[in-house]
């Protein structure tokens, strides 16, 4: 990539991180990389290209920087731990005020939507390899709806990341709570077999009255 599609891509990112999403512009692109405003047609074709292009190259960035400690995760309360440092990283990072930017304009254009939640994909992911790893052998692995799990916790950090916002030892309190289950689910893999059989029964039990 040259260096001036780099800077491009760095400047839609520094635009949305200090000026939310109303104030990208080819004009406060251009000036963030440096650069004159006409290549970003020319290398990208348009500014909402440009931000699609720019937002999945900064989450693949992130995600493979946690990719390492993804895979060193041995269960769920430990995918928690990756999940809290993740959190505070973001934040510190400015990733979490753009993420917040993204998705408020995502409810107005199709475009941006469709990029958030490609965006979000590439964690939810990481998350979903993670989970089946940790949950081979357990009870719940048969139980349960590993991606919509992986959805599930990947949905909790974003909106942890969000609500912390307006509600801090709310969101701490939170991601309490879901440390809580990932204890009991490593008190559920220490059970004896017959207790162990007795729980997937009433498992079992419980998806056939769902369904």
């Amino acid at each position: 990539m040259s260096d001036t599609k780099q800077r491009l891509l760095d400047g839609a990112m520094d635009t949305l991180r200090r000026q939310g999403i109303a104030g990208v512009s080819a004009r406060n692109i251009a000036a963030a990389a440096g650069v004159n405003q006409a290549l970003i047609f020319y290398h990208y074709g348009s500014v909402d290209d440009l931000l699609v292009r720019a937002c999945m190259a900064a989450t693949a960035d992130r995600v493979d920087a946690y990719r390492q400690r993804f895979a060193a995760v041995g269960s769920l309360r430990e995918l928690l731990d990756v999940g809290r440092a993740l959190h505070e990283e973001e934040r510190e990072l400015g990733n979490v005020a753009v993420l917040a930017q993204m998705l408020a304009g995502a409810q107005h254009d199709e475009k941006l939507a469709r990029v958030t939640a490609d965006a979000l994909a590439q964690w939810t992911g990481e998350i979903e390899t993670v989970l089946r790893r940790v949950l081979a052998g357990s009870p719940f692995a048969e139980m349960a709806d590993v991606p919509g799990l992986a959805r599930a916790v990947s949905v909790s950090f974003v909106g942890l990341e969000l609500y912390e916002g307006v509600d801090r030892d709310g969101a701490r309190r939170a991601m309490d709570a879901l440390e809580q289950l990932g204890l009991l689910l490593e008190i559920v893999e220490e059970l004896g077999p017959v207790a162990r059989r007795a729980l997937k029964s009433k498992l079992n039990k419980a998806a056939a009255r769902r369904g």
